[in-house]
Parts: C-alpha cells; sequence; structure tokens
C-alpha cells in the first residue's frame, strides 16, 4: 500500500493536485481511491490497512447500496419459493423503513452506528416486535451480500451479539403482555354461547377451529384425504396464504395429526355430503370449489355469530376479531384441568397438538395457563396425603 501525490495541469493551464492511496485488498486485487487532502489519504490508509489485515474490507467499486443489495436477496428468495406473504413483509420492511434512511448508503460505508441511528429512529414510533424483525432483515441483507462477496462484515450482527441475549425479546414481551381469558382468548361461557350461534355453510368450518386449533390457512388448504372420519382425526400437510397459494405448513411440526371430537365427527359427515366439489379435494372450499378467503370466513362467519351469541365490545360489535382466538382457546382447552372441562394435556402434547416448532414457544405463549397445582385445595390435600 502506498500513498501518493498526482499532479496535472488542466486546459486552462491550472495546476491541480490530488493524493491517491494505491492498495490491494484482502484478495489481491488493486484499488486506488483519491483525496484532495494528504492527511484524509493517510487516515483512510491507515483505516484501510487495518480492515484488510482483518478480511473486512470492501472496495467501494464492488459495493452496492443498502437499497440494491435489499432487492438481490428478496431476488433470492424468490428463487428459493418463499411464502408470497413472506415476500411483501420483506419488500415492506426495505421500502418503508430501511430505504428512506440509509438506502442509498454503500454497503462498504454502513457502520454500526449507522444501524444503532436508524433502530433509534424507528422505536420513536414502531413497535419493538417491528423494529426487531425490520433489523431481522436489515440482518438477512447484509448476510446475503457477504456470502456473495460484496460486503466483508454484517455490522447488524456484530452490533447484536455486543447486546445482552434476549433483551429485545424481553422488552417485547413486556409490551405484549400475557394472553388473557376474556380478552384475547374467549372464556368457556363465550366459547359456548359462540359455539351454540355457529350456522350454515361456516358452522363446520368455525367448529372444526376450535376444536382442533388449526390456523385460517391450515382450514383454509385442509382436504379430505387428510381427513380420517372413521379413526376420528385429521392430518395437517398443507396450507393455503392470503394470496391462495397452496404449500406446505409453516414448520416441519406444522404437519401433525389432531384428534377429532365426537360431534365434530358427526358434523363433519354430514357437511361432506353437501361439500361442493372442486379439483383441490378442500374441505371447506368456496361455492367454485376453491380456496375459501379468510376474510369471508371471519366477516360473515365468525363475526355474526360472535353478535348473536352476545359476546360483543363496548360498541356492539364482535369482542374476537380474528380466527387466531379459536387458536388461542383451543390451547387454553388442551390445558385447563378435567374438573374445569378441560383436557389437563401435558405441555409437549400441547406443543404438539398446536405445531409448534419449538416447546419454548408454547411455553411462552401458554405456560402461564397451566395450573399452578400449588393452590389452597390442592396444598390442602397433600397435606393430608402426607401426615394422614
Amino acid at each position: 500500500m502506498s500513498v501518493r501525490k498526482r499532479t496535472w495541469k488542466r486546459p486552462d493551464g491550472e495546476v491541480k493536485e490530488a493524493w491517491i492511496v494505491d492498495y490491494r485488498d484482502q484478495y489481491g486485487a488493486r484499488h486506488l481511491k483519491t483525496f484532495a487532502r494528504k492527511r484524509d489519504a493517510d487516515a483512510w490508509h491507515a483505516s484501510v490497512t487495518v480492515d484488510v489485515r482483518a478480511g473486512t474490507h470492501t472496495a467501494d467499486s464492488q459495493s452496492l447500496t443498502v437499497t440494491e443489495a435489499g432487492w438481490r436477496w428478496i431476488a433470492s428468495g424468490e428463487a428459493a419459493g418463499l411464502e408470497s406473504t413472506t415476500l411483501d413483509q420483506y419488500r415492506q420492511h426495505l421500502l418503508l423503513h430501511i430505504t428512506p434512511t440509509i438506502g442509498t448508503v454503500k454497503l462498504a460505508h454502513l457502520t454500526a452506528p449507522m444501524v444503532r441511528a436508524l433502530e433509534d429512529r424507528l422505536r420513536t414510533d414502531r413497535s419493538p416486535a417491528m423494529v426487531r424483525k425490520i433489523l431481522g432483515s436489515l440482518g438477512a441483507i447484509l448476510a446475503d451480500a457477504q456470502e456473495r462477496g460484496l460486503v466483508a462484515q454484517n455490522v447488524v450482527r456484530n452490533l447484536r451479539t455486543r447486546r445482552r441475549r434476549g433483551k429485545d425479546r424481553h422488552a417485547d414481551k413486556r409490551q405484549k403482555g400475557k394472553l388473557r381469558i376474556g380478552v384475547n382468548i374467549p372464556s368457556p361461557d363465550e366459547a359456548r354461547a359462540i359455539v351454540a350461534a355457529f350456522e350454515g355453510r361456516w358452522r363446520p368450518i368455525l367448529l372444526t377451529a376450535i376444536f382442533t386449533g388449526l390456523r385460517a390457512s391450515e382450514l383454509r388448504g385442509l382436504r379430505w384425504v387428510d381427513v380420517d372420519l372413521k379413526r376420528g382425526e385429521l392430518h395437517v400437510h398443507q396450507r393455503a396464504d392470503r394470496y391462495g397459494k397452496i404449500g406446505r405448513p409453516k414448520s416441519e411440526a406444522g404437519e401433525r395429526t389432531v384428534p377429532l371430537p365426537p360431534m365434530l365427527v358427526s358434523v363433519l359427515r354430514e357437511h361432506r355430503l353437501a361439500c361442493p366439489n372442486g379439483e383441490l379435494g378442500l374441505v371447506f372450499p368456496n361455492s367454485l370449489g376453491g380456496i375459501e378467503h379468510r376474510t369471508s370466513i371471519v366477516g360473515r362467519g365468525f363475526h355474526p355469530a360472535q353478535v348473536a351469541a352476545g359476546v360483543v365490545d363496548q360498541h356492539g360489535g364482535a369482542k374476537y376479531p380474528g380466527l387466531h382466538s379459536l387458536r388461542h382457546f383451543y390451547a387454553s382447552w388442551c390445558i385447563n384441568r378435567r374438573v374445569d372441562g378441560g383436557l389437563e394435556l401435558p405441555l409437549k402434547v400441547v406443543q404438539a397438538r398446536l405445531g409448534h416448532s419449538s416447546i419454548q414457544m408454547t411455553a411462552d405463549t401458554y405456560g402461564h395457563l397451566f395450573p399452578r397445582g400449588d393452590d389452597g385445595s390442592e396444598l390442602a390435600a397433600a397435606e393430608r396425603a402426607f401426615v394422614g
């Protein structure tokens, strides 16, 4: 590496000069960088020498902007067959949150302080969960660029490794709070009233939702070949996203077997006789045999049933906005004690029924609903058994 002075004369006779840093990167490729002042060239020369030795230097000529790298990352996701909803989320992160702030910055010039400044700006009007997702996308963009040899280091990952593990996750949990019966989860009395109000073509799918805990996408993609009414169980092998695209479940654990209660088996037997035939062989198709829209299930089936059952908010509308509340109820039903009308299943079984990718996810979401085992009546019974 060297710093040298270059002098030349313009056509009008004016003498100009500049300082050039001539160096080779960690891959042996030669590069030149020009500065107006010698002290700037010397400072950059000292800095790039350290970076080349550490293997973390990327030349400006090889560096894309953050936005350009982001579109390459999204294109690779499209080629890999990621779900449309996931790709849409990535595009929103790039277009709405990353590009307006650091989109024109070259990857080689992106620093940890820049990322931290972006994070601070996002936190002013976005939730901790959203900020974490956006930074996750930025980190993935840099990781993709790093694998392509377009940047030598991932400053997002470097920033995160210096933080206390779990800090962001704990902050997010504090903001969201725990799921509560009667707030996020229908109470048993509310659930009974809602079930009694299910009617028409929406009754079979809503009953299946509340008694199996299937996600809305799994309900919409459920096929008759995956329902065994004789054995009283269904098998989750596919799902339909919001764009009506059929694909595999969200994770390997999403492929599972869920038992059906006798009442639901009877309802599904009757439903099968009236179900329109379609090429997809769906259990809950629309009137043409295709994939039913989630908004139709919620707006025409679930919400009217709540209003008819008297399960309403302060304005007289449906109290629970989406089908996920029925999934929450199913989880609580699996967890509740038998004396309280529940199934009293172990945590690992609840995880399998819900199709969670890890038992930690189930514990974090529903762990507080499990019986404590140390209430007054149980302590008294244990005391009598011990002392006689």
